[in-house]
């Protein structure tokens, strides 16, 4: 997934959306802002290198900590047994009670474990960090924005701000990357602010299936916190149609879900791109 919102303003003197982007957790972030005049209060390109900074430091503290990547971080060492969750840090606990939360209200289709046992909370960290990168932009003053990881996307405000206009998120099609297959407005008007896709399409297989988890090969979730998203896209990958149902009954999201054939299950809200 990618956001596809276009540069609004240009003709008029009005913002034009800029972005900035590292690498970080294994994947590209890009945070996006409307750029205008400072003399209508509006952020210019330092305010962006500004705030990108912030969503930057923020990724790489929690990378350090929660990768299983790098031997040194405290995920590792849990993962090794030279490190018991009692002794972790509080932090790391907070995110274990989290994901072990969503593993019951999910009857066990997202789990923060793997098949082996070994503690892995990499189904709920990005999220988490898009979750607390949000939150830090909002407390230092940006009202508008969309922050992108890895295709898993938080907006707040409008590309043009002061309007209802929201922020547009396009969904490739798993069988051909350069191709969008429907598309979805964020923020604005609209009650939902994050969308994430889980799948195996793009990173290969990582998901760990159950029951009909076989359904789906790339799932997309649009909800009002990026966790929600986030997590549910993994869980109905892993869980099939059973938990796509239960996702839909039990939680406000919009969700597309994509077969092996190309056929696709969606809630009314996505629309073709």
């Amino acid at each position: 997934m990618q956001p596809t919102s276009n540069p609004v303003g240009a003709a008029t003197g009005g913002p034009i959306l800029k972005a900035r982007t590292f690498e970080c957790m294994g994947t590209v972030i890009g945070l996006t802002l409307p750029i205008g005049s400072p003399t209508e209060g509006q952020p210019g390109l330092d305010e962006l290198t500004a705030a990108t900074t912030v969503v930057e430091r923020l990724f790489r503290d929690l990378d350090e900590k929660f990768s299983l990547y790098r031997p040194d971080s405290e995920a590792a060492r849990l993962a090794r047994g030279e490190l018991t969750l009692r002794r972790a840090s509080e932090q790391m606990r907070q995110r274990y009670a989290e994901a072990h939360e969503w593993r019951l209200r999910t009857d066990a289709a997202f789990t923060p474990e793997r098949p082996d046992g070994v503690l892995d909370l990499s189904g709920i960290i990005k999220g988490h960090t898009i979750r607390e990168a949000g939150t830090s932009l909002l407390a230092l003053g940006w009202q508008d924005w969309c922050l992108n990881a890895g295709g898993d996307c938080l907006v707040s405000g409008s590309p043009r701000p002061g309007s209802n206009e929201p922020w547009k998120a396009g969904i490739v099609d798993p069988a051909d990357r350069r191709t969008l297959v429907t598309g979805y407005a964020l923020g604005g008007s609209s009650r939902h602010t994050a969308i994430a896709t889980s799948g195996s399409a793009e990173r290969g297989e990582h998901i760990w299936r159950v029951g009909r988890g076989n359904e789906f090969v790339q799932v997309t979730v649009a909800a009002a916190d990026i966790v929600t998203a986030d997590v549910l896209a993994t869980a109905i990958v892993a869980g099939g149609s059973t938990m796509l149902n239960r996702a839909t009954d039990r939680w406000d999201v919009a969700v597309l879900a994509i077969r092996a054939d190309g056929s696709m299950l969606a809630t009314p809200a996505f629309h073709p791109a």
